[in-house]
């Protein structure tokens, strides 16, 4: 029996955030093949026969970083008809976060891929763009509910060190003294006996995420959209 429906490719694209210096950052990597050959563009391909778009996605995150077990969450599916110009490629989205010390720098490197911050991104290949814009977006929306941070910080952090992190998230500041009592209140992080002799005199105690309880919801806002 012969089906008269329009046949389409179906692929995956992935946003992946990083934390580094101060800056959320997206790891991009010029194109190597047509169309829009040497364009910037996020990691993606085509997903398999024997695939779902989940374990694509994960394969492509596997091959651009070397990485296994990351966190990546679906964000959307992106379906204009002339999203691309060759062909009808219909994409399904993911974001991940990765911790820039953690991949492997030989995968970025055999991709020419760079951490760039997301606040001066250069232009993306196709409607890459809206897929970064959208990845932000769901990223903010977890963040406002979930202690975000397991994936992105060293295992040992201040308190100081995560008010930054949801700053750059969120792309704006947060009062410290508010920001330092809302966290503590939420008994989803260890305190340590260790301190980090950066940035006063008697030191900042460092905080690991609860164990078993990494990422977890809270009851109510940790910040307001």
């Amino acid at each position: 029996m012969q089906y008269k429906h329009p046949k389409h490719y179906l692929a995956v694209d992935c946003v992946i955030f990083g934390y580094q210096d101060g800056e959320l950052k997206l790891l991009i990597y010029p194109r190597s093949f047509e169309p829009a050959k040497g364009s910037w563009s996020l990691p993606g391909g085509f997903i398999q026969e024997n695939e779902s778009a989940e374990k694509a996605a994960r394969r492509v995150l596997k091959k651009t970083t070397g990485l296994e077990d990351i966190f990546m969450e679906e964000v959307a599916v992106f379906s204009e008809p002339d999203r691309e110009e060759l062909a009808r490629v219909i994409s399904v989205a993911y974001y991940a976060l990765v911790r820039t010390d953690d991949y492997h720098l030989e995968q970025l490197k055999h991709f020419g891929a760079e951490w760039c911050p997301i606040v001066d991104l250069p232009k993306l290949v196709f409607d890459h763009a809206d897929m970064v814009k959208a990845a932000l977006l769901k990223l903010q929306q977890k963040a406002s509910f979930d202690l975000v941070g397991a994936a992105l910080l060293p295992e040992l952090f201040t308190l100081t060190e995560l008010r930054c992190l949801y700053e750059a998230i969120f792309q704006r500041e947060f009062d410290p003294g508010n920001f330092r009592k809302k966290i503590l209140s939420l008994g989803l992080l260890d305190k340590s006996d260790k301190k980090d002799p950066k940035g006063s005199k008697k030191g900042a105690f460092l905080y690991a995420y609860s164990e078993n309880k990494e990422e977890e919801t809270s009851k109510e806002r940790i910040v307001k959209l």
